[in-house]
């Protein structure tokens, strides 16, 4: 809030950008005026509001999340023997992140491999044993019975091989685990354990290690009103606006540090129901991150496309507030000025949209609202003018 000292000894005050004028102050300075013999009534510029069709941009807050996130943990047990990453670095998908104490896995190995190998050789013997009585049941020196238990061996052999060559699988599974690689790419997190601890691996209970979020895209979620989700869905019902659901709508996010809508993106996804407590109904967008600007986490503004409207738009200058209220200044046909509340949009064009409290007729007071003796009720003298949208508008909007 600042306040200025103008010649007339009058004090205007500046409040978000648009100038408030005290009733009471102009109404004494004009009564001291008019004590002194009068002076002419105030010029002012007018104009009608600029009727055009506009994109519709609606402002939300929210925040970026990372598109996947992965706690990264070890599937077999043992000492942290090594690290080979750097706390906070980016990684890609099958990085070597931590290696396990590996020695007992290679025994685990090579035990399997002796079991194969062994149950291998039972096999063979098994397979002679059962070739060589098929030959001497031709000659009766040998029973069926004694064929069909050779059989019987050679099947259990065989089953038995199987069986080991399936450890040696695990055994080589578990050789493997001991190495633990990123499972996407992404940037890292600080390493939860150092080596030389002992870690828990298996499907529960397993420890931590650090995590990994995907950067790039990145999403950003916010929370929309029901009014506005009736709204969009009114429009796409009409034909007048896809829905997010179905189509990627633009969309352009401002940082906190930012004063411009640079960072454009598209819609991917709006939740199946309305929160009952909060009356919202959560959204998401998605944006390229290559550079890794964007961190989950970061607050922001997104503007959502809203449709086409007819609307009727006007220098936000010509705004003034009345306490709670957002109000302009009109002249009626009397050439008094009349001062309207109105409901506020959007930038379209440069200019600011008025939702509500102004007709297309309306004598709009663009120049001259900074003099103390133009307020309501003040008799003024009237200039016509026109409102015109900044020639860089089409630029930021």
């Amino acid at each position: 809030m600042a306040f200025t000292l103008r010649r007339a000894g009058a004090w205007t005050r500046a409040v978000g950008g648009c100038v408030v004028l005290p009733a009471i102050l102009g109404v004494a300075l004009a009564q001291a005026a008019l004590a002194q013999g009068g002076p002419p009534a105030p010029q002012v510029t007018v104009a009608p509001p600029l009727a055009s069709r506009v994109a519709q941009w609606d402002e939300f807050t929210g925040r970026f999340e990372a598109t996947a996130r992965v706690e990264v943990r070890p599937r077999v047990s043992g000492y942290i023997d090594k690290v080979h990453f750097r706390d906070g670095s980016m990684v890609n998908q099958g990085d070597l992140l931590f290696t396990i104490d590996q020695r007992p896995f290679q025994i685990a190995v090579d035990s399997a491999q002796a079991d194969v190998e062994r149950t291998k050789a039972q096999v063979v013997l098994d397979v002679a044993d059962f070739e060589r009585a098929e030959q001497l049941v031709k000659t009766a020196a040998t029973p069926v019975r004694e064929v069909d238990q050779r059989r019987a061996n050679l099947d259990i052999a065989r089953a038995q091989e199987m069986s080991a060559e399936a450890a040696l699988h695990n055994a080589q599974l578990n050789l493997e685990w001991s190495e633990v690689r990123a499972p996407i790419a992404g940037r890292v997190s600080d390493r939860r354990v150092d080596p030389g601890n002992l870690v828990s691996g298996g499907q529960t209970g397993s420890t931590l290690l650090t995590t990994i979020i995907k950067l790039d895209p990145i999403y950003f979620v916010f929370d929309a009103s029901e009014a506005d989700y009736l709204r969009y869905t009114r429009l796409s019902v009409e034909g007048q606006r896809p829905s997010s659901r179905d189509a990627a709508n633009p969309v352009r996010v401002r940082l906190a540090d930012e004063t411009t809508w640079a960072h454009e993106g598209a819609m991917n996804f709006v939740d199946n129901e309305v929160n009952a407590h909060s009356g919202t109904i959560r959204g998401r967008a998605i944006f390229d991150n290559k550079d890794y600007f964007f961190t989950p986490g970061t607050f922001g503004r997104m503007r959502l496309y809203g449709g086409p409207i007819d609307a009727l738009l006007i220098p936000d200058a010509a705004i003034v507030s009345d306490q709670a209220r957002k109000v302009v200044l009109t002249v009626g046909e009397d050439n008094k000025v009349v001062a309207k509340p109105v409901t506020l949009g959007g930038m379209a064009r440069g200019l600011r949209v008025v939702a509500a409290g102004l007709a297309p007729n309306d004598r709009v007071i663009i120049g001259g609202i900074a003099n103390p003796f133009v307020h309501a009720g003040a008799v003024v003298t009237v200039q016509t003018g026109e409102i015109h949208p900044p020639g860089a508008a089409s630029a930021t909007e």
